[in-house]
């Protein structure tokens, strides 16, 4: 089957189409003014701390501050980690929730923090925020304050230690975590490797930016 992928791009916006013997099946058009905030990287700082919502509002240079939930801290994030680690070996764990810090003992106002969006503003509500920076890539997902690695649940059970294996030997010891995506399943090493260095690039030139 022939598959041709046309692309036109225009300062306002983005035109992508499939093309299969000549008939177009699939048409997706971005506006530049309709891309949200999702995914987006910022440096921001801490605005007021709610101790009895165990939230933050973060200012990110919006209209309206972002909102940030103890549970997108990376000690929370950390902790459920933990957990699921302590399960898989077969030991008791303590629920995630119940050890986690309190917000108020882990920000403060006026402190910087990297963010990055999960959720859109949407009429009077702010953007959703987590501190866990992920960066997507074409065959992997970075997750630069983490060390944890993981396979898309898509995968079959069979594969994924295998396959898991594989990307831990690939990341070696220069720390951070990743996630393979679906579409990573029959990569080989040498396309896992190039992805692997593409994404700590990235995060690094974000760090920079950041300083």
């Amino acid at each position: 089957m022939q598959q041709d992928i046309l692309i036109n791009w225009s300062p306002q916006e983005t035109r992508v189409a499939v093309v299969e013997h000549g008939a177009v099946q699939e048409l997706h058009v971005e506006r530049t003014l309709e891309r949200g905030l999702v995914g987006n990287v910022y440096l921001g700082k801490v605005a007021r701390v709610l101790p009895g919502m165990q939230s933050a509002f973060i200012d990110i240079g919006l209209d309206r501050a972002a909102f940030l939930h103890v549970a997108d801290l990376m000690s929370s994030i950390n902790s459920r980690h933990a957990e699921t680690d302590a399960q898989a070996a077969g030991g008791l764990a303590t629920p995630a929730m119940a050890t986690l810090q309190p917000i108020e003992k882990q920000l403060f106002e006026g402190q910087a923090v990297m963010v990055q969006v999960l959720k859109d503003p949407i009429g009077t509500k702010g953007a959703r925020l987590t501190a866990q920076i992920s960066i997507a890539g074409r065959l992997l997902v970075f997750l630069p304050q983490d060390n944890h690695i993981g396979v898309s649940q898509k995968i079959p059970p069979r594969q994924r230690e295998e396959l898991r294996q594989r990307v831990q030997a690939l990341t070696g010891d220069m720390g951070g975590g990743f996630i393979l995506r679906t579409n990573g399943e029959d990569a080989t090493d040498a396309e896992l490797a190039e992805d692997i260095t593409y994404l700590r690039k990235t995060w690094a030139r974000i760090k920079d930016a950041s300083t």
